[in-house]
């Protein structure tokens, strides 16, 4: 286990808490009291859960006790459920950020990247509490990273095998995945996987705004920040009767969303991009 001790010298690594909105600060405070920083596992796999309470526990303990021959921890971010998420999730052995409000996906995301930095982390594991993703499969994510070969791991379906058979979302899937191939510059099969790892100072040093669709902002930010990008094969279950019902809207809506989220990352980037070249023109006179 990792004993980094936390101290003001360590901002960078962990993110500015500022960021966080006051109930989730509240609520990464009471955590860390319960859960001190600087004395988590090298691993940590943070799973965001909006009332889950009939998969949580399931999930959480499909994840092997060892990842990559290292010690692991699972850091569940309660997103503002209304069922008995948190007591499943603790029962099946994870350490719970219960935050009482309901922001979405992304900030619960956020809030786990922080909470994990804090422990100490070395490397970052995103996973879906609904059981479509297979927890095995962690390994191939994060093996690529403490080989030294990526920075950033993403899971594929495409890559892998995909047990559902919505023609309509594996379009989008293909479409949007050759859109960000060419906005990243590197080859992209699968735009939205929810079973990711990373290198802790990752998410501490992309932007993050989006409440909800973060796959494809964490991977173009990532990108624009210098970080090498990869994708390991993986397998995207049929949910079926474990699914707790769709949360991100049809396929429509969600494909609007997340193309609206694309755009305005690239955006954003290209913006920060410019004005670095800019300062640095201007260092250099």
């Amino acid at each position: 286990m990792s004993t980094v001790t936390a101290d003001s010298s360590d901002v960078a690594r962990y993110g500015n808490a500022d960021e966080l909105a006051p109930h989730e600060r509240a609520a990464a405070d009471a955590f860390l009291v319960a859960h001190p920083a600087g004395q988590g596992a090298p691993v940590a796999v943070v799973i965001p859960a909006f009332n889950e309470q009939a998969t949580v526990a399931d999930v959480i303990g499909e994840i092997p006790g060892l990842i990559a021959q290292r010690a692991r921890e699972v850091i569940v971010v309660v997103d503002g459920a209304r069922d008995q998420t948190a007591v499943a999730a603790a029962g099946a052995g994870a350490l719970v950020c219960d935050v009482k409000v309901n922001g979405g996906q992304g900030r619960a995301l956020k809030l786990g990247y922080y909470l994990a930095r804090a422990r100490g982390a070395e490397v970052i594991v995103t996973i879906d509490a609904d059981g479509q993703y297979e927890p095995e499969e962690i390994e191939s994510v994060v093996t690529p990273i403490f080989d030294g070969e990526a920075d950033f791991v993403s899971g594929s379906r495409r890559l892998g095998a995909e047990l559902t058979t919505d023609s309509l979302r594996h379009l989008g899937v293909r479409v949007f995945g050759w859109l960000l191939s060419a906005m990243v510059g590197s080859r992209v099969t699968d735009p939205a996987c929810g079973l990711r790892g990373m290198r802790a100072e990752v998410t501490a040093a992309v932007t993050l705004e989006q409440p909800q669709y973060q796959a494809s902002e964490l991977m173009i930010s990532a990108a624009a920040n210098g970080f090498k990008l990869s994708e390991v094969p993986t397998t995207m279950r049929d949910r079926g009767s474990r699914a707790s019902g769709t949360k991100k809207g049809g396929n429509l809506l969600y494909g609007m969303r997340f193309a609206r989220a694309i755009a305005h990352t690239w955006r954003r980037e290209r913006k920060a991009a410019r004005m670095r070249l800019r300062s640095a023109k201007i260092q250099r006179s």
